[in-house]
């Protein structure tokens, strides 16, 4: 990467209720690098900046960067002028390939929200070899889809094998929780069903339990996303569907294989909500599992979808307060299973906890500190070029950054 590029991270998508929390977070750091605001609206750039200012008076000074993101010659332009580029302009299977296609060639790091498997396919299908060539580390899935899945289970399977036991098997539950989803996540969801009703070929990729991973190396011993209620009696808890295990479960496979396997090919990895013991535990799971076979059945119907769209489900751009956002948190448990040379089996409980709402506040740190390692950190990041999930490209790197900015990541005894 040359040294002639004007910023070291251009955030894209800055006039975004999401890309506005980024850019607060990252005002909030008091970060040393120089950066700036991008988008297709100089005039809302330029509001974005004085509504910032009013907490952060650096804001009133940051440059911007105005251009489309389906304008492959403006994307091209973004990706030679910056070091990294971080990205919140979604649904990205809609809007995202030029930006990514840019980065791949011009050697331009990048780190975005997504959790579109069908998205995350086709970059790597199209683009992996530039960004090999080019030194690029593409990272997808920054968020609350997929880091606290990726690190939480890269954690816990360590720590396993620090102990001297071979890992088998982790189970990873989406646990309590307070927020909302995101509009911008149900733009994506309504993206996901429009584009599968176009080609119904889809399917595949989306319903493979191993569909992100490198070519050949997409077999194995997981098989579809838990779809009902069950009581897991490691845990000692009911569960219940989660609907980012769509994404999540690929990832963690992804990293897996681009780490070489090196829990073995029959490693076993599922992602489920947790909703508690007992009958109320059992009430929670079965309400949750009844509301997503109820919404996924309406979302699959074209008037229904656009009446939910129109009328019921947030927007991109709306999202809660920030009061409401600093009132959220959510717990994620990793339930690791292995085995010692003498045959003892060994449990480990890895936790990863937020203290702000998930989709936004918690998902405006993990990005944001995603961009800061990638921009500050390369010198100790594993990889070189490649288009990489959030545990092979950053790793422990970006875990302890997310410790020190707040987040919580612990292992102990199951």
């Amino acid at each position: 990467m040359g040294s002639a590029r004007t910023y070291d991270l251009i955030l894209f998508g800055a006039t975004g209720f999401t890309g506005r929390l980024v850019a607060e977070y990252l005002l909030g750091t008091g970060t040393g690098i120089k950066w700036a605001l991008g988008g297709r609206s100089a005039a809302k750039l330029e509001e974005v900046k004085r509504a910032l200012a009013v907490e952060h008076p650096a804001a009133a000074v940051l440059p911007v960067v105005v251009a489309d993101s389906l304008d492959e010659a403006a994307m091209a332009r973004v990706a030679a002028d910056c070091k990294v580029v971080c990205t919140t302009v979604g649904p990205y299977d809609r809007y995202g390939e030029p930006l990514v296609a840019a980065c791949a060639r011009a050697g331009t790091h990048y780190c975005d929200l997504t959790g579109e498997p069908q998205f995350v396919r086709r970059m790597i299908d199209r683009y992996e070899a530039a960004a090999k060539e080019s030194g690029a580390r593409i990272v997808h899935c920054c968020g609350y889809d997929s880091i606290p899945s990726d690190l939480g289970s890269m954690m816990v399977a360590e720590a396993m094998v620090a102990q001297g036991a071979a890992v088998k098997e982790v189970r990873a539950f989406a646990g309590e929780s307070k927020g909302t989803f995101s509009g911008g996540t149900v733009a994506s969801m309504i993206n996901i069903l429009e584009e599968v009703r176009k080609d119904p070929s889809l399917r595949k990729v989306l319903g493979h339990p191993y569909g992100l991973n490198p070519e050949g190396q997409r077999k194995g011993p997981d098989r579809s996303d838990q779809s009902g209620i069950r009581f897991d009696d490691a845990l000692g808890m009911w569960t219940a569907p989660f609907v980012m295990a769509s994404i999540n479960t690929r990832v963690v496979r992804r990293s897996h294989a681009l780490r070489g396997f090196p829990y073995g090919q029959d490693f076993r990895y599922s992602e489920c909500m947790s909703t508690g013991k007992g009958m109320q535990g059992w009430l929670r799971a079965a309400a949750i599992t009844g509301g997503l076979g109820g919404f996924m059945a309406a979302m699959a119907v074209g008037p229904a979808r656009k009446l939910l769209a129109a009328r019921v489900l947030p927007k991109p751009g709306e999202g809660p307060s920030k009061e409401a956002r600093e009132s959220g948190y959510f717990v994620f448990r990793h339930l690791a299973f292995g085995e010692r040379p003498d045959g003892t089996q060994v449990q480990l409980l890895g936790k990863v906890r937020g203290n702000k709402d998930p989709g936004y506040g918690e998902t405006a740190k993990m990005l944001g500190e995603s961009a800061l390692c990638l921009a500050e950190d390369e010198a100790k990041l594993p990889v070189q070029g490649g288009i990489w999930t959030p545990a092979t490209a950053m790793g422990q790197v970006l875990l302890d950054r997310l410790r020190a900015a707040g987040m919580t990541f612990e292992v102990g005894p199951a």
